[in-house]
């Protein structure tokens, strides 16, 4: 018989210790996001003599006493029945018994129990059985944290898989064989990988092995569902961790063997005291602040990724001459690779293509800081530029420097209007064609030096640079 346990849930944060399960008290889950959705969808599947559980992340977070972010239910009701009893949900995963509804903002997914048979291409189960039984359930559920059920009305935790345990004991475990698990969807051994590292788990041994075993099938999944889940483990917890783990279980070596390629690349301790290539990079990720984007960690995982193929050791020091060119070179292919869409492309490209340039920032004329400064997303710039100086020689003189700028320059000062159009310059007797751009880059470099302020100025500045034009 299933153990039954209860808890009441506070918004303190307590140490994972301190769950035990003589406690008696029982969740408090309706302050929640998408709580009224949820409470009114079970009601009305009770009314109907069905079960109605909290399933999944929902309770394993509330159990850790964070807020879910999503709420999903789970029903002995067949899709035919909720959707009789729910005519405006939809379909979402109608052959495995999945349904979303919408209601006033709240979005819930309500999902029949189920038991899969036969996984054929690691990702989808060829056939489905309906269950009354949440038992059964549970035990296709990838891990044992994401395979309990809450019952919304008395708040009791239903638990067949050891749940509870592996929470306490901060450990994630696929439920029953983990190759089995694996070999269902080869997905959840990235999952695996970015729960640990967002919880701050470990990976149970054997799940952790089989892992190791299976990871080169991680190239059946889709380049798009890889790419979710690396920017997860990358911006959702301790990426850092979540990148040691990818490398301890062998799937970093498989999807971004790039990155693999950076360990034990020496550089010249005189200004990188920290270690190798990797080392630096893990040191970065750990001193970001807040949740980076998924550009910015990007960035910060790929700025040096052409270090490794420009290693030289001359006769000074350790250098690498041309590791931008070859990072954006190698930086394309894995984003195109892992279908990162055209925009965010250019913004993880600008980066490391500009994250050298900071060094000679206080040589650059006005003009060139002030373009600089600019640049699409620049806090990213900064961000990538702080983390990169925190974990190598330790100095922010640069990043100052240029805060300080961007605190006193007003922003008509970094981005002025337009003194001189296309249309002025035909006024003034010039040809369109390529000196347009010539002279009007001119012309906005004056601005930004100072040098002009006017349009009278502006003419006056390209009559003298071109007089028979």
């Amino acid at each position: 018989m299933a153990q039954i346990y209860c808890q009441k849930v506070t918004l303190r944060v307590r140490r994972l210790s301190a769950i035990t399960y003589s406690t008696i008290e029982c969740v408090d889950w309706r302050s929640s996001k998408d709580a009224t959705l949820a409470a009114e969808a079970a009601r009305a599947l009770r009314k109907r003599g069905k079960r109605a559980l909290l399933v999944g992340g929902c309770v394993r977070d509330w159990l850790l006493e964070r807020e879910p972010k999503d709420l999903d239910l789970a029903t002995d009701a067949t899709p035919i029945e909720v959707a009789a009893l729910f005519p405006d949900a939809i379909g979402v995963g109608a052959h495995f018994g999945v349904m979303l509804l919408r209601r006033g903002g709240q979005q819930i997914e309500i999902a029949t129990f189920r038991s899969d048979h036969s996984y054929t291409d690691g990702r989808h189960p060829e056939q489905v059985t309906f269950e009354t039984d949440p038992r059964q359930d549970a035990l296709r559920r990838d891990f044992t944290i994401n395979a309990m059920f809450l019952d919304p009305e008395s708040g009791e935790v239903l638990d067949y898989v050891g749940g509870r345990a592996d929470l306490a004991a901060g450990i994630v475990r696929a439920v029953g064989d983990p190759e089995r698990r694996f070999a269902e969807d080869h997905l959840r051994m990235l999952r695996a990988v970015r729960f640990a590292a967002r919880l701050g788990f470990a990976i149970e041994d054997a799940t952790s092995a089989a892992i190791r075993r299976l990871a080169a099938a991680i190239h059946v999944i889709s380049a798009e569902r890889v790419r979710d889940e690396i920017v997860r483990i990358l911006t959702e917890g301790v990426a850092s961790r979540g990148l040691r783990l990818l490398d301890e279980t062998g799937l970093l070596a498989e999807i971004l063997p790039e990155v693999k390629a950076m360990q034990g690349v020496e550089q010249p301790p005189e200004f990188h005291p920290e270690g190798d290539v990797w080392t630096h990079t893990l040191l970065m990720f750990d001193l970001l602040e807040g949740s980076p984007t998924a550009t910015l960690a990007m960035g910060v995982l790929l700025h040096d990724v052409g270090k490794p193929g420009t290693f030289r050791r001359a006769p000074d020091r350790i250098r690498f001459d041309g590791h931008v060119e070859k990072g954006l070179e190698i930086a394309d292919a894995i984003l195109k690779r892992l279908k990162f869409s055209g925009e965010e492309i250019a913004e993880i490209t600008a980066l490391i293509e500009n994250h050298m340039r900071w060094s000679h920032i206080r040589q650059m004329k006005q003009s060139t800081l002030k373009r600089f400064m600019r640049l699409p997303h620049f806090g990213e710039h900064m961000a990538l530029h702080r983390v990169d100086s925190l974990s190598s020689h330790g100095k922010l003189d640069h990043y100052e420097f240029v805060r300080e700028k961007l605190a006193e320059l007003p922003p008509e000062a970094i981005r002025p209007p337009r003194l001189l159009t296309g249309d002025d310059l035909q006024a003034m007797g010039f040809e369109p064609g390529p000196l347009f751009k010539e002279i009007l880059t001119a012309v906005e470099d004056a601005q930004l030096e100072g040098e002009v302020t006017t349009r009278d100025e502006a003419e006056a500045l390209v009559r003298g640079r071109w007089p028979k034009a």
